[in-house]
């Protein structure tokens, strides 16, 4: 379910009544849908940019969402394009699956159960059903990086995450260390 940015600006401004009408209108299956639509549970500092960039920067404290909302963007650019390649950097390849993929707001336990990526850890890699891939790197090891062509990277560490569009940026990304 893909939410309509103007729905969402109505939900926001709509009174108890409206809304509560507006659910009741719902099927159950629309009603459970809602629990993983991103854009209406997230602050507006939890989101992208809407204009375009190159490099975001969540800086920001423990319990702010930072690894939530980087896998939300990932997940974002894996549904909206079957051709995405997605370079996912951390600190090593452990923090890498324990937390991008399996942690809490990873990206095998955020959005509808059914829509979740497919998992190969021997490959390193995460792979929609629409064909869009993720593939996990360690920052210290940069060079991995050379060679595979990614249309956008998200980088996660302990001072925020940095997620770039271009395959240049993503290789810079991999030689960011701690």
């Amino acid at each position: 379910m893909r939410p309509d940015p103007e729905a969402l600006a109505w939900m926001m401004r709509a009174s108890e009544a409206d809304k509560a009408e507006f659910v009741a209108a719902m099927s159950k299956q629309e009603r459970n849908a809602w629990r993983w639509v991103w854009r209406v549970w997230a602050r507006d500092s939890q989101l992208p940019p809407e204009e375009s960039w190159r490099t975001w920067l969540i800086l920001a404290g423990r319990g702010f969402g930072k690894t939530r909302a980087g896998a939300e963007w990932v997940r974002a650019v894996a549904e909206r394009d079957p051709a995405a390649r997605i370079a996912l950097v951390a600190a090593n390849l452990g923090e890498a699956r324990a937390i991008m993929v399996e942690g809490e707001s990873g990206l095998r336990r955020i959005g509808t159960p059914g829509q979740r990526p497919a998992f190969e850890s021997s490959l390193r890699r995460l792979t929609w059903s629409n064909g869009a891939q993720a593939m996990l790197y360690s920052a210290a090891e940069p060079e991995a990086l050379r060679g595979p062509q990614h249309s956008h990277a998200r980088r996660t560490g302990p001072e925020g995450g940095i997620r770039q569009r271009s395959s240049l940026a993503a290789r810079w990304a991999g030689t960011l260390r701690h």
